[in-house]
């Protein structure tokens, strides 16, 4: 008897182990854009993202403290200067890029 309920268990746990792994590989990043709603270049972005269908998560970090901080934080470790910093940064898949230059090369590197 205790050799089946531990077979049982046994079974049940790789099932279950099975059933997330597969989970995990059919979610996928979704794109973070931290920016303001007073931003046109963070408006046409996600006007942009939108028409494109592209997921993305908008944070406006002039109301959310606590997204801002996580801006900043990805910036630094990412070795990009916030000094002469331009909304919106990008979290695409951990890869972080700011809107510094021409905007349409900026909205190409969204796709």
């Amino acid at each position: 008897m205790k050799k089946s309920a531990l077979l049982i268990f046994f079974f049940a746990l790789v099932f279950n182990c099975s059933l997330y792994a597969q989970e995990k590989k059919q979610t996928k990043s979704v794109m973070i854009v931290y920016g303001s709603e007073d931003c046109h270049y963070c408006i046409d972005t996600k006007k942009y993202l939108k028409d494109n269908n592209i997921e993305f998560v908008f944070f406006d970090i002039d109301k959310n403290q606590e997204a801002l901080h996580e801006m900043l934080f990805k910036l630094k470790n990412a070795g990009i200067s916030t000094s002469n910093l331009g909304i919106p940064v990008i979290d695409k898949q951990g890869i972080i890029f700011t809107n510094n230059g021409v905007f349409e090369e900026f909205l190409k590197k969204l796709k």
